[in-house]
């Protein structure tokens, strides 16, 4: 009997511009929606904070989990999330406490971006509360292996590049090109 070593299933790692617009399209999706319940005045409102949170965790836990490891964002951008052990891409979707810690830090800066954002003109220090989601993500721009925020560091998760999506950024990019053949025409 032989101990033959299976070779581990390589997983593209996703570009940053493509996690970045994925997380901008459920930021967008779950403020649009805690809007909604707002008032025209400045400020914080805690309705609105309390239905960001609970969207939130609807569509980045609750969807992911039963997604196949994609919120909104990511399945348009052709992304998802995986567990890690170590420095191994374990290949499945992270149990639901992994996807609670990461999405419970990531929720919390993202609220931050978007009181940040809707106060910006009344306040124009609320662009400090985009430190905490500057810092976090800016961790993966300096980890070139595994490119993980401190979020995904902190909850054993990865980012990869799936085969299944919408590829709005691909898409884009052949309307792009195709309006700029027309234009030189």
């Amino acid at each position: 009997m032989t101990i033959v070593k299976v070779p581990q299933k390589h997983y593209p790692k996703a570009e940053i511009i493509r996690r970045g617009m994925a997380l901008g399209i459920d930021i967008l999706g779950v403020w649009l929606v805690s809007s909604l319940l707002g008032s025209n005045n400045f400020g914080i409102q805690f309705v609105q904070i309390c239905v960001f949170i609970l969207s939130w965790l609807v569509l980045r836990v609750i969807v992911v989990y039963n997604n196949r490891g994609q919120s909104l964002g990511r399945w348009a951008f052709d992304l998802k999330v995986l567990e890690v052990e170590g420095e191994r891409i374990v290949g499945r979707i992270p149990q639901l406490q992994a996807l609670l810690k990461r999405e419970g830090i990531i929720c919390f800066n993202a609220l931050l971006t978007s009181i940040a954002l809707t106060n910006i003109i009344a306040n124009p220090t609320a662009i400090l509360l985009l430190l905490p989601l500057g810092i976090d993500c800016g961790a993966a721009l300096s980890d070139t292996q595994m490119r993980q925020a401190l979020h995904d560091r902190y909850a054993g998760t990865i980012i990869v590049s799936s085969r299944r999506g919408y590829s709005l950024d691909l898409k884009v990019k052949r309307l792009v090109e195709k309006l700029q053949r027309n234009v030189r025409r």
